[in-house]
């Protein structure tokens, strides 16, 4: 059924069919080796060499173009007030629900731009390190709702990312451990005004409370990765299987006593979690922002990207 609100979306994007996008990759060549996308593929992810061939080296070539538009008129701004600045930071968003690939498309992006001779500083955040700590969530009673936007210094995000394109030479964030499922105390990251910065999270795309500023009024360019919310829910239960195996059986995991699940019960706990938590803050939270991304990555049930929605304006 095609609402309203789809049809002003749609009319939004020119929207292409797979092999449409991979035409558009021209001469962009491949600098990635099947070892190194090994490294950069996420848990339970099939991503493959013909995926980013067919699929990231047409957007890296359209970053790397509007990196290069981007810097001309900042050129011109520059010139117009006489300033001699390095010019900012390009900083590129990207969006998502949990299990639905985001987190390897951003760690795909930050190595594949890095090879760019125009932009080989790349850097790259995750919004995970401004989720607040555990001990903080307790206390407001919201621990059941990690990953929603209440849960996250929303303010402490954007002044990170707000340094950021100031130019600051140097600026810090917290270190989130997936392993301890916390914020490490007393541990940072540094960014020294890089090239590019690529900002993946849940949440970067939702808009401002009345007479702030949110993360994405800082951004040049946002990705959406979007699919079904049946094969989402899929891919979360087939990775929380993987993780039971993997991960969660570290005697340091956070999620150590999960390990000892039983198959069945195991894909009960995973299925309760995402239709309970994960859903909701996507149908919620995330879904509703997909509209304001310059891009979409739409997925098929085989993880494969089958369409590509590009805004207009």
């Amino acid at each position: 059924m095609v609402t309203e609100a789809t049809a002003v979306e749609t009319s939004a994007y020119v929207e292409l069919g797979r092999e449409q996008w991979r035409d558009l990759r021209k001469n962009t060549p491949l600098t990635l080796t099947e070892a190194e996308l090994e490294d950069l593929r996420g848990v339970d992810d099939p991503i493959d060499l013909a995926e980013v061939t067919d699929i990231y080296l047409p957007l890296t070539r359209l970053l790397n173009l509007h990196f290069t538009g981007a810097r001309k008129r900042g050129a011109a701004v520059s010139a117009f007030l006489g300033e001699k600045d390095a010019p900012p930071p390009y900083i590129l968003g990207i969006a998502g629900s949990v299990a639905v690939g985001k987190s390897t498309t951003a760690r795909l992006l930050h190595t594949l731009l890095a090879r760019w001779p125009e932009h080989s500083s790349v850097e790259l955040i995750t919004t995970d390190s401004f989720l607040y700590p555990n001990a903080v969530l307790e206390e407001r009673g919201t621990m059941h709702r990690k990953g929603f936007p209440e849960s996250y210094d929303r303010r402490a995000l954007v002044r990170f990312v707000s340094a950021v394109k100031a130019g600051a030479a140097e600026v810090t964030a917290p270190v989130y451990s997936h392993l301890e499922y916390d914020i490490v105390p007393g541990a940072t990251q540094s960014v020294r005004r890089p090239d590019i910065l690529v900002v993946e999270g849940l949440n970067v795309l939702q808009p401002a409370p009345p007479t702030a500023l949110a993360v994405c009024d800082f951004f040049d360019f946002s990705i959406y990765v979007d699919a079904q919310v049946e094969d989402v829910r899929e891919w979360y239960v087939d990775r929380f299987h993987k993780l039971r195996r993997t991960a969660f059986a570290d005697p340091k995991s956070y999620f150590r006593h999960l390990a000892d699940l039983s198959e069945t019960e195991a894909t009960a706990f995973a299925r309760d979690v995402w239709r309970e938590v994960n859903e909701r803050n996507l149908v919620e939270n995330i879904a509703p922002t997909r509209a304001r991304a310059a891009l979409v990555l739409h997925k098929g049930r085989d993880h494969a990207v089958q369409r590509v929605l590009l805004r207009r304006t």
